[in-house]
């Protein structure tokens, strides 16, 4: 990354409080992103994606918090100011597009309040103003006949449509920042390919630096030029995106993209089962000693049963794994 980096995470920590005792749900999560770079973080379910996300734009609630590592914006660190500022921030600098918009939206205000008041709260506009632009915003994510749908409710609109909804909330202010959580869970092919080219070309038009959170690996490869592998709250891989998916050096990591269905050429040497990565993610309280990956890993020897793999450079990236090579 030739320029200072938008935004910098460096040692991230998320602790789980449980009685007395605290776990790290997330540990050492470090990563950049560039003005105008759309960066992917993969994983499975309970990897840790959405709580570090939520953690950046500080949504995290008990018993979650913050335990330690700094973030940056613009090179100045948020990670400690005060409720009042964050807020200020949130919504003006960092915008966050959330997984289930029927739960993220608010039912009982039509969708055009609830874009009109990002422009009331952090531009200081008019609620007649904000009104007249919440319709511009819902034009903007190519919602039909906008001048009705801003008076509609959430349950009045399709999904593809609350979506679009939490985009024009999302990026009403022109955010630096903006965290992409899932985007087009449960949506159809159609809707997810309008989707994902409606942040593209937003984010291209504004410059804005964009987290994009998936499991979907073909989603990631589509999207995004650098990528972070994350399993049981550590960052195990980060390369660029096709040395992602041509030569991945982690053991979990090959068993995502070994995991992808063969289409094309790839499929025509006759029927294939589809591979898998035999066991689940440990629980919280409940991961192994050593490398986190281990009781599911291949390759695992004696030294990854005892020890934490180091982070080990590699060209454009690193990897946590003793046998990486």
């Amino acid at each position: 990354m030739s320029e200072a980096p938008l935004l910098s995470v460096e040692n991230l920590r998320i602790d789980l409080a449980i009685a007395d005792a605290r776990h790290a749900a997330v540990k050492d999560v470090s990563f950049a992103i560039g003005r105008g770079e759309t960066y992917g973080l993969v994983g499975e379910s309970g990897c840790g994606k959405s709580v570090t996300a939520l953690a950046l734009i500080g949504l995290l609630k008990a018993p979650m918090s913050v335990g330690g590592g700094r973030v940056r914006l613009h090179g100045e660190e948020i990670q400690a100011l005060p409720a009042a500022q964050m807020r200020k921030l949130r919504g003006k600098k960092i915008s966050m597009i959330f997984q289930e918009p029927m739960t993220a939206l608010n039912p009982v205000s039509p969708v055009g309040r609830q874009i009109a008041e990002m422009f009331v709260l952090h531009e200081g506009a008019t609620w007649r103003e904000a009104e007249r632009r919440a319709v511009e915003a819902l034009a903007s994510v190519r919602v039909p006949a906008p001048d009705r749908r801003v008076k509609d409710f959430p349950h009045q609109l399709s999904g593809g449509m609350r979506q679009r909804v939490m985009i024009a909330i999302a990026l009403a202010c022109n955010p630096d920042l903006l965290l992409a959580d899932e985007p087009t869970t449960a949506l159809d092919v159609t809707v997810q390919a309008e989707i994902l080219e409606l942040i593209r070309d937003l984010s291209a038009a504004k410059g804005a630096a964009v987290l994009m959170i998936s499991h979907d690996l073909g989603l990631i490869a589509n999207m995004c030029a650098r990528v972070g592998v994350m399993y049981a709250g550590r960052l195990v891989e980060e390369r660029p995106s096709q040395e992602i998916f041509s030569a991945p050096s982690h053991p979990y990591t090959k068993g995502l993209v070994a995991s992808l269905p063969l289409l094309g050429d790839r499929a025509k040497h006759g029927r294939q089962r589809l591979r898998e990565i035999a066991g689940v993610v440990p629980a919280v309280t409940n991961f192994p000693a050593g490398c986190r990956f281990n009781p599911r890993c291949p390759a695992a020897s004696d030294i990854c049963l005892s020890d934490d793999p180091a982070p080990t450079q590699l060209p454009g990236g690193l990897v946590r794994c003793h046998h990486h090579d």
